[in-house]
């Protein structure tokens, strides 16, 4: 396996994990607190969606694994590897551990590779005493690692890069949104886990607003370059699934993201001037859920602003540069997005 082979899988495992773990949350939190004065069985569901927040080191650990088609015992072992990494849990003075937040997720995605790579090294030489020494070795030394060596490391890591993007786009909101726009419109259709990037360095405010519209750009954009291509379901699939399956095509012919970064940097532009904002979950996920909207309005923007900026002006700017692009200066056309599923 290659070192690009092997970044990807642990990459998957880690969207997969963020997916799962938050999207709860980022759906129901900030809908039910609105809704606690006439419905207060919201606040027993808001503690639920939040405590499955913190699963998410846990989750990171054991999706990793799957991706490398691990036995339960490798699996289970990759987990709690990847719990101890993550600084999800810090020690009470009282006795105990106190439960927080999502951790690290950097840290956490390297804390499962090193188990993962320990456990390759490792192979079959255990046998019969698999089951007794596998998690122990793996704990200790993967997840001490992670622990005590790289996770001081990577929280101040994290903290200097999340400081410095949500600073510099609270200093320049219309430059940092055309250029984190255009990043996230980017990302969405590579391997990378937008989700994930955005959680792991705690994007917030405008950052993670304007992040969240490239997203929300490269969504409306792709399924309407694509439309006559591809047809209603599947050009849908874009804004209501994953801007994702059009990885393959992005790969074969770059060009064709050319009017979708042109869009997204129009969108975040306008986010960043008028301020639209996010959270750290919402960064990432665009239009999907109606998470990213549903973020600005909690964050301060009005519901004509919030309707406006995710949905009307990128069908229009859609609609701009698919002719722009098409047409009067035809270097994409909607072939080029086709979508075939066996």
């Amino acid at each position: 396996m290659t070192a690009r082979e092997f970044t990807l899988k642990v990459l998957n495992g880690i969207s997969i994990a963020v997916v799962v773990a938050l999207v709860p949350q980022a759906l129901l939190g900030a809908l039910l607190k609105a809704l606690l004065p006439v419905f207060p069985l919201g606040g027993e569901i808001i503690t639920v969606v939040s405590m499955a927040t913190s699963t998410l080191p846990l989750l990171i650990g054991v999706l990793v694994a799957m991706q490398f088609t691990l036995t339960p015992i490798q699996t289970a072992a990759v987990g709690i590897a990847a719990m101890c990494g993550s600084g999800v849990a810090t020690v009470d003075p009282d006795g105990g551990f106190h439960l927080q937040g999502t951790g690290l997720v950097i840290n956490t995605g390297l804390t499962a590779a090193l188990a993962v790579g320990l456990i390759y090294l490792i192979g079959d030489r255990l046998k019969n005493y698999t089951i007794l020494l596998l998690s122990t070795l793996v704990t200790v030394i993967a997840g001490g690692i992670g622990w005590i060596v790289t996770y001081p490391l990577v929280k101040v890591f994290t903290e200097w890069l999340g400081g410095l993007v949500n600073g510099a786009t609270g200093l320049q909101p219309i430059l940092m949104g055309i250029v984190l726009a255009m990043i996230f419109a980017a990302m969405i259709v590579s391997p990378v886990s937008t989700v994930g990037l955005a959680t792991a360095i705690m994007m917030d405010g405008v950052a993670a607003g304007t992040a969240n519209l490239g997203v929300v750009a490269a969504g409306f954009g792709l399924m309407i370059a694509g439309w006559r291509a591809n047809g209603v379901s599947t050009a849908l699939l874009h804004v209501l699934g994953s801007p994702k399956v059009q990885m393959a095509n992005a790969f074969k012919r770059p060009v064709m993201m050319v009017p979708i970064l042109a869009q997204a940097a129009v969108l975040g532009a306008i986010g960043g001037a008028i301020g639209i904002a996010g959270t750290p979950i919402s960064a990432g996920f665009g239009i999907s859920g109606l998470v990213g909207p549903l973020a600005a309005y909690n964050t301060g923007s009005s519901l004509i602003t919030v309707v406006s900026i995710f949905f009307i002006a990128p069908v229009a700017l859609s609609l701009v540069f698919t002719v722009v692009f098409h047409k009067l200066l035809p270097i994409t056309s909607a072939e080029d997005y086709a979508l075939e599923f066996d």
